[in-house]
Formats: structure tokens, sequence, C-alpha cells
């Protein structure tokens, strides 16, 4: 046996470092889309309302819809400032909640030396999934979503805690609602004794529904204020089961935990809480394949559940023989080993973003309206109007043809939109070679710029401007 008070404090401070170094590695890590989501954020600090673009029409734009008035405190001036700044806040929020999965890990050990023994691995598994690290640091939604998540998989001896943290997440990131029903019901029912049991298991549906909540309500303002319950994201970046197959499977290797416990005869006799986590993680990836997957790296769908996984694994381990224990830990730890050789290629994007905002501006001064397919970093770069060739914050866009890189966009379009410049990628993608390869392109539109970014400045974008 392992105890004292020291005993609880060492293991939530191990778990707030597994959270907060891996984040700080993956610090350079973004994506195009949290400055979207800023840039919503902006026009709401500033009083223009929820919108991408200041004069333009109010469009489903984000995903997370709380989110963008969330950061809105936050999203004053810079949007660039503004994105360190929702960066700080996904790590704050992911290493307090690494610190709540230490002090859950440890009550779990009860200071017996095996327990804590696979508490440590646990937690070692947590940190080298460098997932987890680099969309904490993202400034996306995804740091606070895998927060309320892990606090809410840390809180079952404290059921309506649980559910409505599961619930909360769930309103981030919309694909969680299944796992947070499913936490909710299992943490509700999870007391022991037959009588205790049988008034959990009343209790069961009003926890679903308080997970569900905060998921609902989301739904119902879309409903009301758009006109459909679901994102613009949905409409825009259609996909299919096939992709989402292969997606989850991917993103449950390299997000490690779930290998941890694949353990089934062992965890039919583990505890109730292990049995919720690991069936609620498992629901989870098969809404993940039901929904397409996603096109962004490093297994974003499938980050909130996997720390989660930390605490079924030490719950496993006590009916587990010590070999297979063993062998998933060191199976886990292997495969992070592999896959941690991924992370360095995006520890540049923030960089390389931020360079290219500040090369962009000047080239941007005097546009009215930007048509672009990347239009985070555009929508950084200037006030004008944008037209989203991507159709994430465009209805009308987002219902054509084709998926968010290959919609069916042609110049006459541009032109009736009073386009005045487009920003197209060096190496372009479907729709952007429909425009170039168009003869009424090169007739109206100009080359103007070209902007040089990356590492040795060997991608770049090209700017044309209304001839």
């Amino acid at each position: 046996m392992v105890g004292g008070a020291w005993y609880g404090r060492a293991l939530a401070l191990a778990g707030a470092l597994a959270a907060l170094l891996p984040s700080l590695w993956m610090w350079g890590f973004t994506v195009d889309d949290a400055l979207i989501s800023l840039r919503y954020a902006h026009h709401l600090a500033a009083g223009a309302g929820y919108r991408f673009d200041a004069l333009g029409p109010s469009t489903d734009g984000v995903t997370p819809l709380p989110w963008a008035p969330l950061v809105a405190p936050l999203a004053g001036g810079d949007l660039v400032v503004a994105l360190e700044r929702a960066k700080a806040l996904g790590i704050a929020a992911w290493t307090l909640a690494g610190g709540v999965l230490g002090l859950a890990l440890a009550r779990s050990a009860r200071g017996e030396r095996r327990a804590t023994a696979h508490a440590v691995v646990a937690l070692t598994v947590v940190g080298l999934a460098f997932p987890v690290g680099a969309w904490a640091a993202s400034g996306m939604e995804t740091g606070l979503a895998t927060a309320l998540a892990t606090c809410a998989a840390s809180s079952f001896e404290r059921p309506r805690r649980a559910a409505l943290l599961a619930g909360l997440a769930a309103a981030l990131r919309p694909e969680l609602v299944v796992w947070a029903g499913l936490v909710a019901g299992g943490a509700a029912v999870a007391g022991t004794g037959s009588v205790a049991r049988a008034g959990s298991v009343a209790r069961a549906p009003l926890a679903v529904a308080l997970a569900v909540a905060p998921f609902a309500a989301c739904t119902l303002v879309r409903l009301a204020v758009f006109g459909r319950p679901t994102p613009l994201a949905l409409l825009a970046k259609p996909s299919d089961a096939a992709h989402g197959f292969a997606y989850a499977g991917a993103a449950a290797l390299v997000v490690l935990t779930p290998v941890l416990v694949l353990a089934p005869i062992a965890l039919a006799r583990s505890t109730p809480r292990a049995v919720a986590l690991t069936l609620a993680a498992l629901a989870h990836g098969l809404v993940v394949v039901a929904v397409g997957g996603d096109w962004m790296p490093y297994a974003r769908l499938m980050v909130p559940v996997a720390p989660s996984l930390a605490l079924a694994f030490v719950d496993i381990g006590r009916v587990a023989r010590g070999s297979s224990t063993a062998l998933r830990a060191i199976a886990a730890l292997a495969i992070g080993a592999f896959v941690v050789r991924a992370a360095p290629a995006g520890r540049e994007v923030h960089a390389a973003r931020k360079d290219l905002v500040a090369e962009a501006r000047p080239a941007l001064v005097g546009a009215k309206t930007v048509a672009a397919l990347d239009i985070g970093w555009v929508g950084a770069s200037t006030d004008a109007r944008i037209v989203d060739l991507a159709g994430l914050t465009d209805p009308a866009i987002a219902a054509l043809p084709g998926g968010h890189t290959s919609k069916a966009i042609d110049v006459a379009m541009l032109l009736d939109r009073g386009v005045d410049t487009v920003v197209l990628y060096g190496e372009p993608r479907i729709v952007e070679q429909r425009l170039l390869r168009s003869p009424l392109f090169g007739e109206r539109y100009r080359l103007h710029a070209t902007l040089s970014f990356g590492p040795s400045r060997r991608q770049h974008y090209d700017l044309y401007r209304l001839r």
C-alpha cells in the first residue's frame, strides 16, 4: 500500500503534467477553422452580431454553437492574437482536467501498489497521445470539450455532475451526444447493492435527459434561427461511412487509450464505470463512422473521449491477468512512440499562418469582396466581405453539389457576387482548378500577388484581382 495526502496530490500533478507538457510541445499546431470561429466571435464582441462578415447575413458557420459567444471576450482586436488567447484557454482547461483525472485515478487506485502502477501507466499513455495535446493547443473548442468530457468521466460518484459535464461537452462537439447519454446513464446506475441500484436505474432516464439537454437546446436554436437543425458544415462537407470507418479505426489507434481497454473478458467482470466508459467510447466510434469521420488531422473527433479510458484501464486492471494488462500497456506505448513521429509537421502551422496573414494584409488592401477556399486566415487578413468557396459559412454554396473543396462554382457566380479578389492555393484543389481552367477567369482576373509561406516558403497562395 502507498498513501498519505501526498499520494493524491502526486497523481493530480502527474495528470496535469501529462496534459500540459504535450500541449505546450504542440503549441504551434492549429487549423484554418479556428480563425473562422474567432471571426464570428470578433463580430460578436464588436456588436455586429453573430455573423462571419460584419455587414453580411447571420449564418451557422460554427459547428460548436456556444463556442463563438464563449470566446468573444478574447476576440477583440487582432484575430491572430485572439487565436493565441484561445489556444491558451484550451491548454488551461485541459491541464486542469488532467489534474482532475489524476485525482480520480488516485481514488480508483486507493493506494494499492499494482493499481497505482496502472494509474501511472495510464497517465503516461495519455501524455504520449500527442493528438490530445495538439487539439488542446489548436485554438478550437476541442480542448475545452476534452476537459469537460474528462471531468464528466471522473465524476461517476456524482451522477448529476457527470451528466451535466458530459452534456456541456456534447454542446461543443455535437457528435458526443450519444457518448454523453451513455456516460450519464452509466453513472446513474453505478451504485452498489440491489436497493441502491434499483433507485439508480430509476434515475437513469433523468440523468440521460440532463446530458442530452444542452445538445437539444443547440439543435432547437439552430432550427429557430437558421431553419435547419444541423450546422452548415454537415451540408458543406459531405462524407460517407467508408471514410468514417477508416477514420475511426485509425483515430482509435493514434489516441492510444482505446488499446488499453481491449480486454472484453476482463471488462465484463470489471466495474460499472469501466463498462460504461468503454461502451460509451465504442458507441462514439460508431457515431464517428456514421457521420463519415472528419477532414482535419490528428483524430479530432476521437480526442475528447480518449482520456476517460484511462479510468477504465485501471478498473479493468484489478480483474485482468497481469500479463494481459502489461501487453496492452506495451502495445499502447509502442504505438505512441511510433505515431508521435507525425507530430512535428503540425507544430509549424501556427507560425506559417501568422506569417501568411502578415504578408496578406497589405496585398488585400482595397479589396471589397474576396473569394477563397481557406477563409480562416483570409478573414484574419482583411475586413472585406468573403465569399466562402467551401460553403462552411454560406448556405447557398454549402447546398451546391460536391465536397467542400469541389463545389460546383463557376466564374459567373463570382462576378454575380461582386468578387474583386480571388485567393487560390498554389496546388489548386478541384474548385480552384475549375476556376483557373475557365477562359472567363483569365479574361476578368489578373495575378496580383503571390504569398509564400511554410518551411522554406515553398508553399504559396496566388491573389487575383479583377481587371
